[in-house]
């Protein structure tokens, strides 16, 4: 018996057949309407000539199709590998390249950019994504493929620290297992609970959490776009019992003057964590009776941990100890790994964690050594167990829960002419968290920040582009080895919103 996500599906279509399985900006399907429809979508796919382990790509913000694209995909064996909506054309050529999908699904504002993103290569066809519309109704379609638990059910690109992004593997195994722990440790998110997931379907914080919830049995509610009264109208009317997002979605909610009177008292489970969270806002939502659990996690790790409550409320800088199957631990400076102390590199051990990087032999073993999952960030785990995240090895900016690696965003800006050095860190940004700030020598005469915006805003998704941009007139600090000397330029930098324009 194979331990994949489509027996999972198929258990609760004979279980809860009428349950609501997902919702999508109001527009919602049963369990027993969602098997049915991706049914007759895989069947088409299959006629189309789309075979178990085929790439199948998606760049589209969330909707209702999109989602059944994705459960129909696991239904024949393909891979899901979807893009990011904000994708330029020379993000998609690279991830085109590198993923090889059989076919791109996107929605009519992304439909131009993937067209020409594929040019004339006649082995990606382009669909738009009203075709998933043609079979929501019809005869129920019998598909008779069971993939392996091992195999790859979708990837998900991450920035990461390189130049270049890379796609983290989920297989059946491991999203089952992370939706299994999570529901032993959470019985009350399983059958019959409800999720507002607000992250896009190209993040893990969208994909994996559909995908985890509904092997939960739970109801999924999404959203296109966050939008913060939407957000709050649906905690409410839904009485939605599991909420996970970045610091800046609870901000804005509890921001609006409607939070003062709103009845969360069905809001069980909720977790914050991708940037730094305040007392405040600890607090405000305290105040309504809700915990907010601190979590840590990446996407390679196949999800996040939040902290168990005892832990959430006196200690709430801590990110808990783990889960039923996963374990931190710390590697110190001298290599060895420890359990208690730190700080040093965050380790985990995990039946949840990644297949490892598609097509990437070498960033996967990088990652992946002596039994562990090296994350790159640094931490210290304390005599309970529980972890406290420090701060990141990894050169990654997180922007609104998006991560962007500052190696690919230095690259782009490297490519000008005229430019000598460059070096991206982050700085603080009321809405976002962080964002991009671009420390660039070069040729000051042939140098402003509207050419490097404007180079960036052709290469790079919107939220890659900096915000702020200093042009140094002297070479950049270097360290005894010979790389760039961040840690002072973040020192010199540290305030950097506070005096310099945003220059978008």
């Amino acid at each position: 018996m194979n331990f994949t996500i489509a027996r999972a599906l198929r258990w609760w279509v004979s279980e809860c057949p009428a349950q609501t399985a997902i919702s999508v900006d109001d527009h919602a399907v049963t369990f027993a309407e969602l098997h049915a429809w991706a049914g007759r979508v895989g069947k088409y796919l299959e006629g189309q000539g789309v075979k178990p382990g085929d790439r199948i790509s998606m760049v589209s913000m969330n909707s209702l199709n999109y989602a059944v694209l994705a459960i129909a995909l696991l239904r024949i064996g393909a891979i899901g590998a979807p893009l990011s909506f904000r994708s330029t054309v020379s993000e998609l050529k690279d991830w085109l390249d590198d993923l090889a999908p059989r076919f791109v699904f996107a929605d009519p504002d992304r439909y131009p950019a993937a067209a020409e993103a594929i040019g004339d290569n006649a082995a990606i066809r382009l669909l738009p994504f009203e075709v998933i519309a043609r079979f929501r109704e019809g005869p129920e379609v019998a598909l008779s493929f069971e993939p392996d638990e091992d195999t790859p059910a979708f990837i998900i690109g991450t920035s990461g620290s390189t130049a270049r992004p890379k796609g983290v593997v989920h297989t059946h195994r491991m999203v089952v297992t992370y939706a299994s722990e999570f529901a032993l440790m959470e019985p009350r998110c399983g059958r019959g609970a409800s999720v507002l997931s607000v992250g896009p379907f190209s993040s893990s914080s969208g994909y994996l959490i559909m995908m985890q919830m509904l092997i939960q049995g739970a109801s999924v509610f999404i959203e296109s776009q966050f939008r913060a009264e939407r957000a709050l109208k649906l905690l409410t009317q839904h009485r939605i019992t599991t909420f996970m997002g970045v610091p800046t979605f609870f901000e804005r909610i509890c921001a609006l003057e409607e939070f003062a009177a709103a009845d969360l008292s069905g809001l069980y489970w909720t977790q914050v964590g991708g940037a730094r969270v305040s007392a405040e806002l600890l607090k405000a939502w305290r105040d309504k009776g809700v915990v907010l659990r601190h979590a840590y996690g990446q996407t390679e790790a196949g999800g996040a941990w939040g902290a168990r409550d005892d832990v959430a409320v006196a200690e709430p800088r801590k990110c808990g100890r783990g889960g039923m199957f996963s374990e931190y631990a710390i590697r110190l400076d001298d290599g060895s790994i420890v359990r208690h102390g730190g700080p040093g590199e965050i380790l985990i051990r995990s039946a949840c964690a990644m297949g490892g990087y598609w097509q990437n032999p070498q960033g996967t073993a990088q990652a992946l050594r002596d039994g562990w999952l090296h994350t790159g960030d640094i931490g210290e785990i304390d005599a309970n167990g529980n972890l406290t995240f420090l701060d990141r090895l990894k050169d990654i900016i997180i922007s609104g829960g998006l991560n962007i690696s500052a190696a690919e965003v230095e690259r782009v800006i490297s490519e000008l002419p005229h430019v000598e050095e460059v070096a991206v860190i982050s700085a603080l940004d009321v809405d976002f968290g962080e964002t991009p700030l671009a420390i660039v020598y070069g040729d000051a005469g042939h140098l402003t920040a509207e050419i490097i915006v404007e180079h960036c805003g052709r290469h790079l998704a919107g939220y890659k582009v900096p915000r702020y941009i200093a042009i140094e007139l002297e070479p950049l600090p270097r360290l005894p080895s010979g790389k760039l000397a961040k840690p002072a330029l973040r020192q010199k930098f540290k305030n950097a919103e506070q005096y310099l324009p945003k220059v978008r």
